[in-house]
C-alpha cells in the first residue's frame, strides 16, 4: 500500500527504462538496430498521472533514440540518458524543476536504481526486480517490467492521491 501522506505531495514520477518500461531484454538486428517493446497500458497510466498534475521523467543508464521517441509520444519532457548514477541524476532533475526529493517517486528494477529508489519519497519496483531493490521499495507491483507494472504503479499512486476516479472519468 502506498502511503497517502507521501503520495499527496507527489509532483514527479521518475522511471528507469530497461526492466521497468520494457521487459529488460535488448534486441539487436543484423544492421545494428536496437529494438525495445513498450507496454501500451503503461503509456495510458503515465498519461493519467500527467493529467493529475504529476510530471513524468525517464532516467536511464543507456542511450537510445527509441527512448526519446517513446517519451515524445507520451509527452514526457524530462529524459535523462546515459547516467549510471541515477540518484545524482534524480537530485539534479529535482533541483532543475525546483522540487524536493520528498515530492518524487522512483521506479526501478536493478542495482543501478537503488540509490534513486531510496532517495525518493516513494520507491516502486516491478514484480521481477532484483531482491535488493524489492526489499528497498515501498511498493512492488504484481506485474513484471514491460508487463504492466508502470500502469499498476500509476493507478496505485492515483488511488493514494484520491485522484484515480477523477482521472479515469473521462474514459467512462
Amino acid at each position: 500500500m502506498i502511503d497517502r501522506a507521501r503520495a499527496s505531495a507527489l509532483r514527479l514520477l521518475a522511471l528507469d527504462v530497461d526492466g521497468v518500461l520494457t521487459d529488460g531484454r535488448l534486441y539487436y538486428g543484423n544492421d545494428g538496430e536496437e529494438l525495445k517493446a513498450f507496454n501500451i497500458k503503461d503509456g495510458v497510466g503515465l498519461k493519467l498521472l500527467q493529467q493529475a498534475g504529476v510530471a513524468v521523467a525517464i532516467i536511464t543508464g543507456r542511450r537510445s533514440q527509441i527512448v526519446e521517441r517513446r517519451a515524445t509520444e507520451l509527452g514526457i519532457a524530462h529524459v535523462v540518458q546515459g547516467r549510471e548514477d541515477k540518484r545524482a541524476a534524480l537530485e539534479e532533475l529535482c533541483a532543475s524543476l525546483d522540487l524536493a526529493l520528498s515530492q518524487c517517486a522512483y521506479m526501478g528494477d536493478d542495482l543501478p536504481d537503488l540509490g534513486a529508489l531510496r532517495a525518493a519519497a516513494i520507491g516502486l519496483a516491478p514484480a521481477d526486480a532484483v531482491e535488493a531493490v524489492a526489499e528497498a521499495a515501498d511498493w512492488q507491483s504484481r506485474y513484471p517490467g514491460g508487463g504492466g507494472c508502470v500502469r499498476e504503479a500509476c493507478e496505485q499512486l492515483l488511488h493514494a492521491m484520491d485522484r484515480r476516479e477523477a482521472t479515469e472519468a473521462a474514459y467512462r
